[in-house]
């Protein structure tokens, strides 16, 4: 085989792979950009390295992916001043079908994605390979440059934090969905019963509105969470699109026909335990979203 068929061969391979290295880095990372940014990084690596001598591909690849990923995320931590606690991780937004999402490898929770935000590197990495994409430790001790024992002890002390902080989110859409739209018409009516009767004792509200407004807000607890969508009650009156936000039910709210906000929302024994905002119009620009 000359060497352009060896790379048109090693790109053919590596696009069938694609969509799996993707859902690693973004799980890695959770942000979309910089995930696309590793698997073009690992693609550089793995054209200049070729692949003699490697008999599961899909295995080395995955690791190289997350090697990349594990730089980035290290690289974010030493520049203070680009902490990921100031923002949510970036959502996945897809159209009402749940067949369609069934099949999407990229669906994981915000509310999953925003634990591993605080989970230290080789923690995040060593969860979110064993236990997500069932990557032996030995291949995760190699990345991490330790062994096999530790990495094991990396990702049971993320999991321990993941289950300390995850319930199981209603699997039903059409239940969630219903749960939403009530959310929705009681901040439209002002009724301050009718929201808390929705929402978890112990619900959890993230707003992002950016940098430039003070980046993430947090509200916690029924009554202060009702407090404040009622505060937001005009903007509940603009008209909302229902959307799939990482596989569970979400809305953008509209103006002229333009995205201007998203709200995620995790579901848990029918009421509202997490909900999800993004209220930069920036980055919610930066989406493309499609309206329709």
């Amino acid at each position: 085989m000359g060497p352009m068929n060896e790379n048109e061969f090693l790109a053919e391979r590596f696009e069938e792979h694609r969509t799996h290295l993707r859902a690693v880095a973004y799980r890695m990372l959770g942000s979309l950009t910089e995930a696309d940014d590793a698997v073009q990084d690992a693609w550089l690596r793995v054209s200049r390295a070729g692949t003699e001598g490697v008999e599961n591909l899909g295995g080395w690849l995955t690791t190289i992916v997350a090697r990349v990923a594990l730089n980035m995320l290290q690289s974010r931590k030493s520049r203070r001043e680009e902490t990921y606690d100031d923002h949510l991780p970036d959502p996945i937004i897809s159209n009402e079908d749940p067949e369609n999402e069934a099949m999407l490898v990229d669906s994981v929770g915000l509310a999953m994605l925003v634990v591993l935000e605080a989970l230290a590197p080789g923690e995040r990495l060593a969860f979110v390979l064993h236990d997500m994409f069932a990557v032996p430790f030995a291949d995760i001790a190699s990345i991490l440059d330790t062994t096999p024992a530790a990495a094991r002890q990396l990702a049971s002390r993320a999991r321990r934090r993941v289950q300390g902080t995850t319930a199981p989110p209603e699997a039903d859409l059409t239940r969630q969905r219903e749960v939403v739209d009530a959310f929705l018409a009681a901040s439209r009516d002002g009724d301050f019963e009718a929201l808390v009767s929705v929402l978890d004792p112990d619900v959890v509200l993230r707003a992002d509105a950016g940098a430039a407004m003070g980046g993430l807000q947090l509200v916690r607890g029924a009554a202060a969470v009702a407090n404040r969508a009622l505060t937001f009650a005009r903007a509940a009156q603009r008209p909302h699109q229902p959307v799939l936000v990482n596989g569970s039910a979400g809305l953008i709210t509209l103006s002229d026909g333009q995205a201007i906000g998203i709200m995620g929302f995790t579901i848990v024994d029918g009421r509202i335990r997490e909900i999800d905002i993004f209220a930069d119009p920036e980055r919610v620009r930066q989406l493309n979203l499609t309206i329709g």
